[in-house]
């Protein structure tokens, strides 16, 4: 090849790149300020991330202590499966037994937090419009979405939430072990008397579920269908996901007041916090 076809055919790759940003809905807003999706009562100047993940996509964030984190479910069957690490120590981790057992209280929505097996709260929920989420079941699995939708890998058209998961992870150096069970948010369930799960699904569409970051944080997060959605198909719609400073909560809120329990987590977070200097 020339040098006047290899320009020719780098200016082209070139242009082709640049058009599929210009015509992608599944790239992050840059600058966030960009967005056209920006929360109500927000400064769009403040906003720090805007993104908007496909059906059957996956992001991953790292934040500071006391970012908010805003997941939207605009057309009412996103499934936001997320893990939370301590991002200055992978190592600790979301542990959903914990998350259920400190707060005693098994159903997430507002006012709860996210703990890690540490007993350390990494996240708080802030506000929840759905109250419909799930801490029992995990993402979906490669196992599960082969027999049920015939494919599972992240290029197939039904990709695993675990699979979208371990994608993300391996963009901050961890593998599928690191990966604990997941939280969902806008596809819920209840445990019935006999211990069986009942469907409850989304609550429909427009809900959110604003997330504040207790430690420094990277988050995984995966739009795939829970694996209790009773339909055949592989369904789910578009997640979006933005995020602004705020503060991290403190002795004067009402998630650390609730019950004994929290407030020893959070001095726990707070007090990790202050040796680490943030």
């Amino acid at each position: 090849m020339g040098r006047r076809e290899a320009l020719g055919s780098v200016g082209s790759a070139r242009s082709d790149a640049r058009g599929r940003a210009t015509r992608s809905a599944w790239m992050p807003d840059v600058p966030a300020s960009a967005t056209p999706d920006v929360p109500a009562g927000v400064d769009p100047a403040a906003l720090l991330w805007a993104e908007t993940l496909a059906p059957g996509g996956y992001t991953h964030l790292r934040v500071a202590r006391g970012t908010r984190i805003r997941l939207e479910d605009p057309q009412g069957d996103a499934s936001a499966a997320l893990l939370l690490f301590n991002a200055l120590h992978p190592g600790e981790r979301l542990n959903v037994a914990d998350t259920q057992k400190i707060p005693w209280q098994a159903y997430i929505t507002t006012g709860h937090p996210l703990l890690s097996g540490d007993g350390r709260v990494l996240a708080t929920v802030l506000d929840d419009t759905s109250g419909h989420h799930d801490a029992f079941c995990g993402a979906s699995s490669d196992a599960w979405n082969l027999e049920r939708y015939g494919a599972s890998s992240p290029e197939s058209a039904s990709p695993s939430g675990q699979a979208l998961l371990a994608m993300a992870g391996a963009k901050h150096g961890l593998t599928r072990r690191d990966l604990p069970p997941a939280v969902t948010f806008f596809q819920g369930l209840r445990v019935a008397a006999d211990g069986s799960f009942t469907w409850l699904g989304s609550a429909g569409p427009g809900t959110h579920v604003d997330l504040v970051a207790e430690l420094p944080l990277i988050l995984l997060i995966a739009n795939a269908p829970h694996p209790r959605d009773p339909r055949s198909d592989y369904l789910t719609t578009p997640l979006r996901v933005t995020a602004w400073r705020e503060r991290a909560t403190g002795p004067g809120d009402a998630a650390y007041a609730a019950s004994p329990e929290r407030a020893r987590a959070y001095d726990n977070t707070i007090a990790y916090a202050a040796l680490a200097g943030l």
